[in-house]
């Protein structure tokens, strides 16, 4: 079975859990027999891992006059031209005209490069939509390139070009929800990004969720049917430490971290406010926040308010190894995230010795036994949790040691099983 797979972003460029999972998932289909994936990202930049995977660059790929034919529409397009003036979208309504509905004739025009391929910044950028438009274009003309059993797409900004290729190829497409616009938005939902998501889910055979949490907002919120939507949750990558990993801090105060983007889905303003909190009963403890986003200068705003800037860190963005020195020198990790369709950074964390403090309103808490479980709101039980932690040396270690036990359970292996078996289902059912 050959798996065409589109995603936004692939290790060692990544901004967070989606190119984290999407890679872990891979690599769990690559100990699978009768399994194999291309993998397809909007731009390649040449020092990704593909031992595991054949990696497609959507700007390594001519386009130019280039047959597409779209299955079930009433005539092909004709080819996908270079043109001196890109003519995109003009409204969502455009968009979804262009890139998935009836097309009946008239030409896609998108600008390339002098080697006939169509460049990407690879970045989450102004231009997002227009990149997202490229991508589905490119992703035809991949699709009618390759042979391959099956479709599979990762989150909304692959969604447009999972059904391009759905449409060329006739293949059924499966889509991989890793989060809604409504747990991105704090339910101030942008209206472009609800009609893709929704566009994406109402054409795929199958969707997968990675919580319960995910699957009951897919069901509700989009009005899809309870039987199309099936829960396959993450799981996290063995950690195998190096000397390049810090792994004593070298110091005796404790440490609580909060590592994760800086915006309103992560609630790092609870974080602030425990941490205020634990500081006027506890003077040996630093809280780190480490992670960027759109609320960081609020935030740091908030701590200089609180004057508890002396006892507070903001790192920046931590990828890599870097992650990993952060979590060995923490004695609590902490994600207070609002709304949180799994969160793998707690499995991180667990793995790496540290004992975790998870929202109830995150989907690994439906897996998770061994960590403490809080309301994000909950601020007093937040504080709680920690002081109890770093003052309860037996506490801490039962967390530790039976957290460690747990998390070892949970292999991308079992993960990429079931979603092979979904394949199959799909695949039998066309």
């Amino acid at each position: 079975m050959r798996v065409l797979m589109f995603g936004w972003e692939f290790p060692p460029h990544i901004s967070g859990g989606l190119g984290t999972a999407s890679y872990g998932l891979t690599k769990g289909m690559a100990t699978l027999d009768d399994l194999e994936v291309i993998f397809v990202v909007p731009k390649a930049w040449g020092d990704e891992d593909q031992s595991v995977v054949r990696l497609v660059g959507a700007n390594k790929v001519p386009v130019s006059f280039k047959q597409i034919y779209y299955k079930g529409t009433r005539r092909s397009v004709e080819k996908i031209e270079v043109s001196s003036k890109i003519i995109p979208y003009t409204d969502p309504e455009d968009f979804w005209r262009v890139t998935r509905s009836e097309v009946t004739g008239h030409k896609l025009f998108v600008r390339t490069n002098k080697k006939g391929m169509v460049d990407f910044s690879g970045k989450y950028d102004g231009n997002l939509l227009d990149e997202i438009y490229k991508y589905s274009i490119v992703a035809s003309v991949i699709a009618e390139e390759n042979e391959f059993d099956v479709i599979h797409a990762h989150d909304w900004l692959a969604y447009p070009a999972g059904i391009a290729a759905m449409e060329v190829s006739g293949k059924p497409l499966v889509i991989h929800v890793h989060a809604t616009d409504f747990d991105r938005s704090g339910g101030n939902v942008n209206p472009d990004v609800y009609r893709i998501e929704k566009s994406g889910m109402d054409a795929a055979s199958k969707i997968i969720t990675v919580s319960n949490l995910t699957r009951d907002i897919v069901i509700n919120k989009y009005n899809i049917h309870p039987d199309k939507v099936e829960t396959v949750y993450n799981a996290v990558e063995p950690v195998h430490f190096t000397e390049d990993v810090v792994v004593s801090k070298g110091f005796d105060e404790k440490v609580v971290t909060f590592l994760g983007r800086i915006t309103l889905q992560k609630g790092p303003e609870y974080f602030i406010e425990a941490a205020y909190k634990v500081l006027k009963v506890m003077d040996n403890v630093r809280f780190v926040m480490a992670g960027s986003g759109d609320m960081m200068e609020r935030m740091m705003r908030r701590a200089a308010s609180l004057r508890i800037t002396d006892r507070f860190h903001f790192t920046g963005f931590l990828r890599g190894k870097d992650v990993f020195t952060m979590l060995t020198m923490s004695d609590v990790y902490i994600m207070p995230s609002v709304s949180e369709p799994f969160g793998i950074s707690p499995l991180e964390a667990m793995q790496s010795n540290v004992p975790v403090i998870i929202s109830k309103q995150s989907g690994v808490a439906e897996i998770l036994t061994h960590a403490v479980k809080t309301d994000f709101w909950d601020i007093d039980a937040m504080a709680d949790a920690i002081y109890g932690i770093l003052n309860y040396p037996a506490l801490s270690n039962m967390f530790i040691k039976n957290g460690k036990e747990e998390v070892i359970r949970l292999k991308w292996d079992n993960s990429a099983r079931h979603v092979k078996d979904i394949y199959e289902r799909v695949i039998w059912h066309k």
